[in-house]
């Protein structure tokens, strides 16, 4: 146990740095939107405002959630160890329940005024690709220590189910960010299981019904299963961004660490119009 972080930070480090690049060059090479803004700028303001987001997560985030599970496991606490799951079963298991409290945890950041400023800090970026998956604030972070461990208590979350959670986690929060435009029929197929650049574009829109969509991270079926799937708008009819938001000056990086401590607009362009498009339900993924 003591090893765990230290192997983590040895492979992990480095696969999701390769991750990360590789998925910048497909999303500059095969473009899913068009850039409005400068991406040099924007790529380096968000790697420099995702540092104490990445250096808490080293400290806490991911090592104390690891703890706990590994205390939990001595004593027998949680309810996936009431049932009798062989190993690999019990990793499925809980990297399944990770997700889904992982969904309902996106449902509250923007439900919640409170969770919503911290967020809205993410979602503010003007154009979207895999640097907009790193651009979380710290703050978010250490909100959602307390979530990982009670779910970890309550459920029983073994420690190879949180490794290879926080893999796929971290793996498909890239990939959905990105702005790689996959062919249309492998997104489709892709559709049917994992969250995919298209379906998370809609959820980055100004369009509020249509952020308030496409909550998952890993996989979409607790989306099918809510009924808050949408897959009917095209990428080059969303606008990216918060409606209140759209000055680039208002966004610089010492203003993104104060955002959440100030007061939060509503959801409407600076203009007083409230952003609005009529749903074209679709039961497929449209250019």
């Amino acid at each position: 146990m003591i090893k765990t972080v230290p192997l983590l930070d040895q492979y992990a480090g480095p696969f999701f740095a390769t991750v990360f690049l590789v998925l910048l060059f497909l999303g500059w090479k095969f473009p899913l939107r068009r850039a409005h803004f400068s991406k040099l700028s924007r790529l380096i303001r968000n790697a420099v405002f995702s540092v104490p987001g990445f250096a808490l997560a080293r400290i806490s985030l991911v090592p104390i959630p690891i703890l706990v599970s590994v205390w939990a496991a001595r004593h027998h606490i949680g309810l996936l160890r009431l049932l009798p799951l062989p190993p690999w079963l019990a990793v499925i298991a809980g990297v399944l329940v990770m997700d889904y409290v992982y969904w309902w945890w996106h449902v509250a950041l923007h439900r919640l005024s409170f969770l919503w400023r911290f967020h809205n800090v993410h979602h503010s970026d003007l154009d979207m690709d895999v640097s907009t998956g790193i651009r979380f604030h710290f703050g978010e972070v250490i909100l959602s220590i307390p979530l990982r461990v009670v779910t970890v208590l309550v459920f029983g979350i073994g420690l190879w189910a949180l490794v290879a959670f926080e893999f796929f986690f971290e793996t498909l929060n890239l990939f959905e960010h990105s702005n790689w435009r996959l062919p249309l029929g492998v997104e489709r197929l892709l559709n049917h299981c994992l969250v995919t650049p298209r379906m998370h574009g809609i959820h980055h829109s100004i369009v509020q019904r249509e952020t308030n969509s496409n909550w998952g991270v890993i996989f979409c079926w607790w989306d099918k299963l809510h009924r808050t799937l949408r897959r009917d708008i095209p990428q080059d009819a969303i606008t990216i961004g918060v409606a209140a938001y759209r000055d680039e000056s208002e966004l610089t990086t010492g203003k993104l660490f104060l955002l959440p401590f100030r007061e939060q607009r509503p959801w409407r362009l600076p203009d007083g119009q409230v952003p609005d498009r009529a749903p074209r339900p679709s039961d497929e993924s449209v250019p």
